[in-house]
């Protein structure tokens, strides 16, 4: 699940080195915090949101497939 979050944010930004995941693990829940460099935030949100969101649906489906529950969190 890290390794998807992390492709899907190297390909959005134009600083791919600065893009960290970190992976935490609660019981069944798993959080992961995404780390992008300042100018590329924008690029990892988008308007309104959409592209976190997406990003977001992308992690639910392969989580729910899973039988875990995973949150993003983007900062």
């Amino acid at each position: 699940m890290k390794e998807l979050v992390e492709v899907i944010a190297k390909a959005l930004v134009e600083n791919p080195d600065e893009v960290v995941v970190i992976e935490t693990k609660e019981g069944r829940d798993t959080i992961l915090e995404l780390h992008v460099a300042p100018s590329d935030m924008g690029k990892v949100i988008g308007k309104q949101g959409r592209i976190a969101k997406a990003i977001r649906s992308v992690v639910k489906a392969v989580s729910t497939k899973e039988n875990t529950r995973v949150d993003v969190k983007i900062s």
